[in-house]
C-alpha cells in the first residue's frame, strides 16, 4: 500500500512544488521573450518627410511682373523706333506703321477681355495709351514743327485725356447699371480712366505757361483745375478716378492757395490786390464746396476751416494795401470776427464747425502778435531796479523801453486787437462748459490790453503811470465785490503791480506814493485772497526799505524799519488761524525778517539787537499751541544775538558763548521732564549740557594755563555729583567722562615724566600683572560689571 503522509506534511509538499513550477516558468518566459527580440529583423527609424519646397512669389505676382515688363519693353521700343528709325521712312509708311501699332494695341484688349485676360487686356492697353502718346509727338514733328510746344502739349493733353476716357467708357466702365454682372465682353478696364484723369491736369497749367499770362493767370489754371478735380473727386463713382482726382485737388489746390496768398501779400495796387483777392476767394468757395458733399465730418471740417482762412486773407488783404502797416493785423482779425456770423446759420455742422475753427485761429495768431509789446510793458521796467531814483522819463513807453530794449514794430494796434478778441470771448462763447475759460481769457485780454495801451499810445509818464494805477486797483476792486473768488483776476493785478511798483522807482515821492498805495490796497481785499496779505507785506517791506532810504539812514537802520513787517505778519497769522493765507503769512515775515538781519550786518552792535528782536517775535509766535516748534527759532536767535553781543564786547571766553545756550536748554529739559517724567534724562539734559562741557574740555586741553581746567573739573565733578544724588544718567556720563579726561589732561605731563623714569621692562611687566590680576577676578569683575550697569539702568 502507497505510504500517505499527513496533511500538514503534504501540504508543504505541496507549496514547495508549486513554487518550484513557478520559478521554471518564469525562466523560460523571459528566454522566450530574448529568442523574440533576438529573431526579429532590426526597425529602422522612420526618415522625416521630405522638405517641400513652396513657391517664393504667387502666380497673379508672376503674372503681373511679366506683363508690366512686356508692356514696358514695347514701350521703350517703340519710342526708339519712333526717334530714331523715323526719318527712315516715308509719310505713308510712318503713318502706316505707328497707326497699326496704335490700333492693334487699343483693340487687341476687346478679344483679351473676351477671354478673360484682364491683366493681358490692361498691359496691352497700357501700350496702346503710350503709342498714342507717341503718335501725337510724331504728328507735331510732321505735321506742326513750327508751332509753339507748350500749347501744342495742352491741346494734345486734352485730346489725348477726352480719347482716353471714351477708351476707358467704351470698353466697359461705369456705365454698367447697379446689380447688373458684368459680362466677358465688358469686363472694366482699370487703366485708362485714370490715365485720362491724370492727363486732364496739364491743359490748363500748359496753356498759361504757353501765353505768359503771368503769376495770376497761372495760379487761376491751378484753381480751376482743382476745382475740375473736386468735382470729380466728389461726383465720379470710380474708385481709382476719385482718388486721382482727390490727389490732384488737395495738390493743386493747395498750390494754388499758396500763390495767391503770395500776390495778396505782395500785391502793392488796388488791381492786383482785387486779382488776389478773387482767386483767393475762388478757392475758398472750391473748399467750402467740398466741405459741404464731404460724407466724412472730420475731414469735412478740415476742408471747411481752409476754406474759412482763405476767405479771410482774400477779404483781410483788400483793405491792407491802403492802410498804413500797424492797421493789417485788425484788418484781418475784423474779416474772422465776421465769418464767425457764418456759425449761426444752417450751415452742416462740420463747415460750422470748421468755420469756428478757422475764425479761432487768426484771433489766436493775433493775440500772439499782440504779446511782444505785453513782455516789454512786464519785463522792461524791472531794469530800473538798478537805477533807482535817477529821474522821470518824458513819455510812457521810454519808461519801459531802458537799456536799449526796443519798442516793437507795428504795435500802436496790439491793444484794439486784444480788446476784440476778448469781446468776442465774451460774448460768442456761451457754452456752459466753456463759459467760466471764456471769461477767464477776455479777463487777461483786456488787463493785458489797458497795460499795453499808455506806451502804446505814447502818452506822457504821469498819465501812464495814472492809468496803469487805476487798471491795477480796478482788478482788486472787482475782486472784492464779487461774490465768486477771482483768483485769476487777482494774480493778473499782482503782476501788473510789480510793474507799476518798478516804474515808480524813477523818483522819490513817486515810489512812496505807490508803495504806500499797493500796500493799503492789497491790505484792504486780504481777506479775499490768500496772495493779497502777502502782497501787501512785500510792498509793505518795500515801503519801508524806501522810507529809510529817503530820509538817508544807513542799512542798519533801516532794518528796525523792516522788522515792523514781521510783526504785523506775526499779529495777522495769529487772528487768520482758520485761513489758508496763515501759513504764506509767517513765510513772508520770516523772509522780511532775513532781510533786516542782512540790512544789519555792516552794525554788530545794532545786529545783536535785531536778532534779539527777532527772537521776541518768533517767541511769541511759539506761544501758540500750534507754533510750538517757533520756540527752538526763537532759542537759536536768542542765542545769535547774545553771541554777538558778546563778540562786541570783545569777550574770548568759550563759556561766555555756550552758556547762554546751556541754561535755557537745560530749563527746557526740566520742564519737559517734569511734564512728561518717562522722559530720559539724555533726552532732557544731554544737548544742554554737552554745549558747555564738550567746548569746554577741548579748551582745557590746548591751554598751557591752569585756572580753566581746575575750574572745568570741578563743574565736571558738581555735575557728576548732582547726577549721583538724583539718579541720572545724563550728568553721571557726561560730568564723569569730562572729569577723567580733565584729570588724564592735567596728569599727562607726570604720566610721562614717570614712564620716562622707569626702566624699560617696568611697563611690560605692569601690564603682565594687570592681565593676571583681570584673569585671577574675571568672574568678579564681571559681577561687578553688570551691578553697575544695572544700577546706571535704574537712574533717569
Amino acid at each position: 500500500m502507497t505510504h500517505l503522509p499527513p496533511p500538514a506534511e503534504e501540504l508543504r509538499l505541496l507549496d514547495t512544488e508549486l513554487r518550484q513550477l513557478d520559478a521554471r516558468r518564469a525562466l523560460l518566459l523571459a528566454r522566450r521573450a530574448w529568442l523574440i527580440t533576438a529573431l526579429r529583423p532590426p526597425v529602422a527609424p522612420p526618415l522625416p518627410p521630405p522638405p517641400v519646397r513652396r513657391p517664393e512669389t504667387t502666380a497673379p505676382r508672376v503674372q503681373n511682373v511679366l506683363l508690366v515688363l512686356g508692356g514696358t519693353l514695347l514701350t521703350v521700343a517703340a519710342i526708339a523706333f519712333t526717334l530714331v528709325s523715323w526719318g527712315r521712312m516715308g509719310i505713308a509708311g510712318r503713318a502706316l506703321v505707328l497707326g497699326a501699332v496704335t490700333l492693334a494695341a487699343l483693340g487687341s484688349p476687346v478679344l483679351l477681355l473676351r477671354h478673360r485676360l484682364r491683366s493681358t487686356a490692361e498691359a496691352v492697353a497700357g501700350l496702346g495709351l503710350a503709342l498714342t502718346v507717341l503718335d501725337v509727338y510724331a504728328l507735331h514733328e510732321v505735321a506742326f514743327p513750327d508751332t509753339n510746344g507748350l500749347g501744342y502739349a495742352a491741346v494734345a493733353s486734352a485730346l489725348l485725356a477726352a480719347l482716353w476716357a471714351a477708351y476707358g467708357l467704351a470698353l466697359g466702365g461705369p456705365r454698367r447699371p447697379a446689380g447688373e454682372p458684368a459680362t466677358p465682353a465688358r469686363l472694366p478696364l482699370r487703366l485708362p480712366l485714370p490715365t485720362a484723369m491724370a492727363a486732364a491736369q496739364l491743359p490748363l497749367i500748359l496753356w498759361a505757361a504757353a501765353t505768359d499770362a503771368g503769376a495770376p493767370a497761372m495760379t487761376a489754371a491751378l484753381l480751376v483745375t482743382a476745382a475740375l478735380d473736386t468735382a470729380v473727386a466728389l461726383r465720379v463713382p470710380v474708385r481709382s478716378v476719385r482718388l486721382v482726382a482727390a490727389v490732384g485737388a488737395y495738390g493743386l489746390g493747395g498750390w494754388g492757395s499758396f500763390a495767391a496768398g503770395w500776390l495778396s501779400w505782395t500785391a502793392t495796387g488796388p488791381s492786383a490786390v482785387a486779382r488776389a483777392a478773387a482767386l483767393l476767394l475762388f478757392a475758398a468757395a472750391i473748399a467750402l464746396a467740398a466741405a459741404w458733399r464731404l460724407p466724412d465730418a472730420n475731414v469735412a471740417t478740415w476742408v471747411a476751416s481752409a476754406g474759412g482762412l482763405l476767405t479771410v486773407a482774400a477779404l483781410g488783404g483788400v483793405p491792407r494795401s491802403s492802410l498804413p502797416g500797424e492797421w493789417t493785423v485788425p484788418g484781418y482779425l475784423v474779416c474772422a470776427v465776421a465769418l464767425l456770423a457764418a456759425v449761426r446759420t444752417r450751415l452742416p455742422e462740420p463747415m460750422r464747425r470748421g468755420l469756428a475753427l478757422a475764425a479761432a485761429s487768426v484771433q489766436a495768431v493775433a493775440v500772439v502778435w499782440a504779446l511782444p509789446p505785453v513782455a516789454v510793458v512786464l519785463l522792461g521796467p524791472v531794469a530800473r531796479v538798478g537805477r533807482v531814483w535817477t529821474g522821470a522819463p518824458s513819455t510812457a513807453r521810454e519808461a519801459v523801453t531802458t537799456d536799449g530794449v526796443p519798442w516793437p514794430a507795428y504795435a500802436a494796434t496790439a491793444p484794439l486787437v486784444l480788446v476784440v478778441v476778448a469781446t468776442v470771448l465774451a460774448v460768442a462763447v456761451r457754452g456752459t462748459q466753456w463759459r467760466p475759460r471764456a471769461t477767464i481769457g477776455a479777463s487777461a485780454l483786456v488787463w493785458a490790453a489797458a497795460l499795453v495801451l499808455p506806451a502804446a499810445l505814447d502818452i506822457p509818464y504821469w498819465a501812464g503811470m495814472s492809468a496803469l494805477g487805476l487798471t491795477i486797483v480796478a482788478a482788486p476792486a472787482y475782486v472784492a465785490r464779487s461774490a465768486v473768488p477771482r483768483p485769476v483776476l487777482f494774480l493778473l493785478a499782482l503782476v501788473g503791480s510789480v510793474s507799476l511798483a518798478c516804474l515808480s522807482l524813477a523818483t522819490e515821492g513817486t515810489t512812496l506814493g505807490i508803495l504806500a498805495t499797493l500796500t493799503v490796497l492789497f491790505a484792504a481785499v486780504s481777506g479775499r485772497s490768500r496772495l493779497a496779505p502777502v502782497a501787501a507785506l512785500t510792498y509793505a517791506t518795500a515801503l519801508a526799505c524806501a522810507v529809510g532810504a529817503s530820509l538817508g539812514w544807513p542799512s542798519q537802520y533801516i532794518a528796525l524799519l523792516v522788522l515792523l513787517v514781521p510783526v504785523v505778519a506775526a499779529l495777522l497769522a495769529a487772528r487768520l488761524a482758520d485761513s489758508p493765507a496763515r501759513v504764506p503769512l509767517e513765510v513772508t515775515g520770516a523772509v522780511a525778517g532775513l532781510l533786516a538781519v542782512g540790512l544789519a550786518v555792516p552794525d554788530p552792535p545794532l545786529l545783536a539787537l535785531v536778532l534779539a528782536l527777532c527772537a521776541v517775535i518768533a517767541a511769541g509766535t511759539a506761544v501758540r499751541e500750534d507754533r510750538r516748534p517757533a520756540g527752538y527759532a526763537a532759542t537759536a536767535l536768542f542765542v545769535l544775538a547774545a553771541w554777538v553781543r558778546l563778540a562786541c564786547w570783545g569777550v574770548g571766553s568759550v563759556e561766555a558763548y555756550t552758556l547762554p545756550v546751556t541754561v535755557p536748554a537745560l530749563l527746557v529739559g526740566a520742564v519737559r521732564r517734569r511734564k512728561d517724567p518717562l522722559t530720559s534724562s539724555l533726552t532732557a539734559y544731554g544737548a544742554g549740557l554737552s554745549v558747555t562741557l564738550v567746548p569746554s574740555l577741548l579748551t582745557a586741553w590746548i591751554d598751557p594755563d591752569w585756572p580753566r581746567p581746575l575750574l572745568l573739573g570741578v563743574a565736571a565733578l558738581a555735575v557728576t555729583l548732582v547726577g549721583a544724588r538724583h539718579r541720572l544718567r545724563a550728568p553721571l556720563v557726561l560730568g564723569g567722562g569730562v572729569l577723567a579726561l580733565d584729570a588724564l589732561h592735567e596728569l599727562a605731563p607726570y604720566l610721562v615724566q614717570m614712564a620716562g623714569a622707569l626702566p624699560r621692562w617696568v611697563p611690560p611687566a605692569l601690564a603682565g600683572l594687570v592681565l593676571l590680576a583681570l584673569g585671577a577676578t574675571y568672574e568678579q569683575r564681571i559681577r561687578d560689571a553688570r551691578r553697575v550697569r544695572e544700577v546706571l539702568g535704574r537712574m533717569r
